[in-house]
Order: structure tokens, then sequence, then C-alpha cells
């Protein structure tokens, strides 16, 4: 028999053209809408041996020989795992490591290099930035502190593109991480007290569990330089929301730059705030659309972990970035 291959939404559809190309199996492919409101849309994700999907809920309708369930991503806290049919082995992918790290520097460099400033003032006839004068000088990443809470692929990744730039990088991660190349100092997450003053940028990329959900939060804040910049590539609400707008609001840190939200548009919803705490209002933050990872590399890269899980699936072998199985 073929495979059936569904891609459910408009976030995994992104994953599935040429994504038959990538097979050396026979397969259908089918692409499948947010909401499954007709009932050859339920019947067709019902018939499914292998879904491509960022959620999963007893209100979807029940793949009962499901064999693989893809996340097209690392995220997969919207996936019930236990609602899922035994038979069925849930996956993630990476690949976007790459694309955040250079995110997070060019939002770094953006801080400390004024090109369009110096570009806007030369064409006005203002030479604000001409070397030869103290006054006109501009800051460099050189010698500055990153530190990296979560140290998982993208914590390496934006860790090597750091060093290349000579900084200082510290790291707090759940399990201790060895001093190396990449890392000068580490920290646990029991010991947070100590890593917060410590550092002149704080690039948030932990996965959203109970354990971190708020993880960042008033005392957080209170314990930053004045100087500190936050970053948030991993989940909104690993920031607590609340102390994130109160710490800009009062310059109590000096900016951040954020990607991972609090309130996502849903299906047909257009001119959605990111946030019910007006963060628009405010100068010292960077506000993007939880674009960091999302490039034509990650989709590619993404798109050959998928086929190759298909893949050793069919052929009953182990697959990789297993996170669990259905009916746990």
């Amino acid at each position: 028999m073929t495979m059936l291959i569904v891609f459910h939404g408009e976030n995994a559809g992104s994953f599935s053209q040429g994504f038959s190309d990538l097979l050396a199996l026979g397969a259908d492919v089918v692409t499948l809408p947010d909401a499954l409101s007709s009932e050859a849309d339920r019947e067709t994700y019902a018939a499914a041996d292998v879904i491509v999907g960022t959620r999963y809920d007893a209100t979807l309708p029940r793949p009962s020989a499901l064999s693989l369930f893809h996340v097209p991503g690392a995220g997969y806290d919207a996936v019930d795992l236990s609602a899922l049919p035994a038979s069925a082995v849930v996956c993630n992918c990476f690949g976007h490591e790459q694309a955040i790290a250079e995110y997070v520097m060019a939002a770094l460099l953006a801080r400390h290099v004024p090109l369009t400033d110096a570009d806007q003032r030369l064409r006005a006839g203002d030479w604000k930035y001409w070397a030869g004068a103290l006054d006109r000088t501009h800051e460099e990443l050189a010698g500055k502190t990153i530190g990296l809470l979560g140290f998982g692929h993208i914590g390496k990744a934006i860790a090597a593109r750091a060093k290349a730039f000579e900084m200082t990088v510290h790291v707090a991660n759940r399990s201790s991480v060895a001093p190396s190349a990449l890392v000068d100092r580490s920290f646990t997450l029991d010991n947070l007290d100590g890593f917060w003053g410590t550092v002149d940028f704080i690039v948030v990329s932990v996965p959203l569990t109970a354990e971190t959900t708020g993880i960042v939060g008033a005392d957080a804040f209170a314990a930053m330089r004045r100087s500190a910049v936050v970053f948030n590539v991993g989940r909104g609400p690993t920031i607590d929301e609340a102390a994130l707008h109160d710490a800009l609001a009062s310059k109590r840190i000096a900016g951040a730059v954020i990607d991972t939200w609090y309130r996502y548009p849903k299906p047909g919803e257009t001119d959605v705030q990111p946030s019910r705490l007006p963060f628009n209002d405010l100068p010292n933050v960077v506000m993007t659309p939880h674009m960091s990872g999302w490039t034509n590399g990650t989709i590619s890269r993404r798109q050959r972990t998928i086929a190759a899980n298909v893949a050793r699936r069919a052929k009953g072998e182990p697959c990789v970035n297993i996170v669990g199985t259905g009916g746990s």
C-alpha cells in the first residue's frame, strides 16, 4: 500500500513543497488546512500513516494507524502525546539554530555599529561618526559578555559566533557545562542568582516547561546590569510578561529584542498585538514576529530530517529526535 503523508496546517504545509522528491519510496503527500472543516479533510487526516504538524489534541480526528507524528520544529508542547495512538513515534527537528544565531548577531551588531543612522546622517551632510574625535566613536562587540540561558542547539550556535567576535560567553543550563573553547563560565538553573549580573546580554532559548515558565522574572531583572539587553528566541512565557514590560518601561534594563511572544494570531485573525501589554509603545524594545529561525535554509534542513525519519520508520529502523510515543 502507498503511504499517506499529511502536512497539517499552514506552518507544516511550508515543508510540503518538493517533499516527495526527497523520498525514495512511494507516498501520497497531502496538505490540509489548519481547520479541518470538511468531512473529507477529517477522513484524510484520520487515514494518515504520517502526520507532519505543530499540534495534536483530542479535538482532531484520531489517526488510528499512525506510524509517525513529526513536528516540523523543535517545540512540541502543543502535541498531546497521550491522545495519539500507541503505534505513533513522535519526533521533532532542529536545523533552525544557524538562522537564529545569525538573527541574534545581527541584532547585537545593529546596536553597536550604527550603519543605518550613519548613512541617513551623511546623506544630509552630517558627519557624526567621522573618525578622529573621541565624541564620534561607536561601540564594538569584542570584550562584551553574552549570557546564554539554555545551551542546546541554539545556544551552541550563538556561542560559536560570539567567540568569532571575541566575546566572553557565560552559560546557564539545566546541567553544568564544562568550560571549553566556547564557554568561559557556566551556571546551573538552580544558581541563576549568580548569572544575571555577570553579562551584558542575555539570550533566552530554553524550552517551555513547568520549570522554565517565568524563569526570567522580576528578581532576575532586578539582578541584571542596567545596561543589559535581553533577547527571547525560545518561548515567550519563559520570560514573565509583566516583569519584562516593567523592566523596560522603568528602564531597569537598557533594552530587549523579543521574537517569541505571549499572544499569536489565530487562523483568519489580523492586526493582533503580541501581548496584552503595550510593548509597542516602548522605544527600547525591538519586536519581531517569531521570524528568527524562519529561513529557506531552515526549511530545507528540516525537510531532510523529516524525510529521513519517514524512511527509517518505513524500514523499521529507529528514528532520530524522538520525543515520545503515542499513548504515553
